[in-house]
């Protein structure tokens, strides 16, 4: 079981980022409201020119990655620099683990099912986001919050059981059954980069199957002050990132 979170700048958090910082880790990031703030409308998101200068140093360094909920094609161009991975789609989109025929065709038939309840779900405030190996279904605009999410419980309905559905902050989410999940992710990241140990930085419920799987010697951080997280250590909010990677860069050796 994780030990109880501290805010990563106190003196427990300081001692694990030193002992993480003598291992060989990969450096693994979410990206909405860990890199780039939280906005009202996703296509808005971006990485500040600051933190992507840091974040393009220590690619250069270190085995980086994206592991986030955006399709690869979209959140690339968001990022400003190119790290080592892209995982996409909650770790649906990968080049590890392709998803399979019956992941494609159950996703395709929900896809025709949101088009014919698009009308009734945008009335609602709801916003359908297709990202062929997941969907979101957004209500952050909604003026009835409440009213949207049971808009969207009643146009997902029963799912089809080659498909699973979680929650987000103001989003429903559903990718395949089979699909590998962020905890999958990172872990063939670290294998595949030949690391030991790594960190990964989120601030969603969909970050917490990293957070509940992560080995002892992993550094866990959740953005913003959640009490029921998984995480080792918190950081207050996203703009506390910069400081982050400032010690990052500080502290962490070039890979020999």
């Amino acid at each position: 079981m994780n030990t109880p979170r501290r805010h990563l700048f106190s003196p427990e958090g300081h001692a694990a980022f030193d002992a993480l910082c003598r291992r060989d880790p990969l450096l693994a990031f979410d990206f909405d409201g860990t890199l780039a703030p939280i906005v009202a409308r996703p296509e808005d998101a971006r990485i500040s020119a600051a933190l992507s200068r840091r974040l393009a140093q220590l690619a250069a360094r270190r085995p980086l990655a994206i592991v986030t909920g955006r399709a690869v094609d979209d959140v690339r161009p968001r990022l400003g620099f190119e790290p080592g991975w892209i995982v996409g789609n909650h770790g649906a989109e990968n080049t590890i683990e392709p998803a399979s025929a019956e992941t494609l065709q159950a996703l395709d038939t929900l896809r025709q099912r949101l088009a014919d309840a698009e009308p009734a779900l945008a009335a609602a405030g709801v916003r359908i986001e297709d990202k062929q190996h997941s969907f979101a279904l957004h209500y952050r605009l909604a003026r009835d919050r409440d009213a949207a999410l049971a808009e969207i419980d009643a146009r997902l309905g029963t799912l089809d059981t080659g498909l699973r559905r979680f929650g987000g902050k103001c989003v429903v989410n559903v990718v395949g059954a089979d699909a590998p999940d962020k905890a999958d992710a990172v872990f063939s990241l670290v294998a595949a980069a030949g690391c030991d140990s790594a960190l990964f930085v989120g601030d969603d419920l969909n970050d917490e199957v990293v957070f509940e799987r992560a080995p002892l010697h992993w550094l866990t951080l959740r953005v913003g002050r959640e009490p029921t997280s998984q995480a080792r250590f918190f950081l207050d909010s996203q703009s506390e990132v910069a400081q982050l990677l400032e010690q990052l860069l500080a502290q962490l050796p070039e890979r020999r």
